[in-house]
């Protein structure tokens, strides 16, 4: 396992999470190249080591691990973190990785995967949850949006109800922020993932990694999740956001 100290200025952190020797080898060889630091572990034991060590800016996590599986993983990062995660699976069944996304993982990649695409989806991950990518469009300019007992804060990327806090995580609070910012207006799951994740039109990817998504989002900010009154669907099309009628964004006056 290798640790590094702490980050030269800017760099950011890539823990990479794989029992194969070779990946970890090409993805620290790449990584490094393109301006990250990286750290990495041989199982999930490692990694959970590694990260209460050295926390990283995001995690590539293999499934298939010795002693702790990467679904194992996930689960402990997110009870202490909103880490980024990317998962590596080379599971055929979709549900498989579905699963990893339930857990709270932010994108997967399926083996074998071309490194190129990969460091695509870390670029992506991390650019959506960069804290200073402020605001987004059709936003109050006060950067907070009241509905209901929601607080949505687009400044400081944090939601509140009744001013406690909603842990979400970075690809959570870019979703919702896209919702609200043009609330009352269906997105279709591939607007989404082009908007949110960066996928194109011409890629195949699951669109369940946005119902996925969803689902977190509603479990975390609905009353009754199973009857949405907030992100509701669209038949046909996708989702969105419920309308925000004039005076219900700002500090709620």
């Amino acid at each position: 396992m290798a640790v590094t100290a702490a980050p030269p200025n800017g760099k950011e952190i890539i823990l990479v999470v794989d029992d194969e020797a070779s990946i970890r080898r090409i993805l620290e060889t790449r990584l490094t190249m393109i301006g990250y630091q990286v750290v990495t572990a041989a199982d999930g034991e490692e990694a959970l080591e590694a990260f209460r060590r050295q926390p990283a800016d995001l995690v590539v996590l293999d499934v298939m691990m010795p002693k702790l599986d990467g679904y194992g993983v996930c689960q402990e990062l997110r009870k202490e973190s909103d880490v980024p995660i990317v998962m590596l699976t080379a599971l055929g069944d979709v549900a498989d990785r579905i699963t990893g996304l339930e857990l709270g993982a932010d994108d997967y990649v399926v083996k074998p995967f071309s490194p190129k695409e990969l460091e695509a989806r870390i670029r992506c991950v991390l650019r959506r949850v960069d804290k200073d990518n402020l605001g987004g469009p059709g936003l109050p300019n006060s950067g907070v949006i009241q509905v209901g007992q929601l607080k949505v804060d687009t400044n400081k990327r944090q939601v509140f109800r009744n001013d406690e806090r909603i842990r979400l995580t970075g690809m959570e609070f870019s979703l919702l922020e896209l919702l609200v910012g043009r609330s009352g207006e269906p997105f279709s799951r591939g607007e989404i993932l082009k908007e949110v994740w960066g996928y194109t039109p011409e890629r195949h990817v699951d669109t369940r990694v946005v119902d996925v998504h969803i689902s977190r989002l509603r479990s975390k900010l609905e009353d009754d999740p199973a009857n949405p009154e907030l992100i509701l669907t669209a038949r046909g099309t996708g989702y969105l956001f419920q309308r925000i009628i004039d005076g219900a964004s700002g500090d709620g006056g």
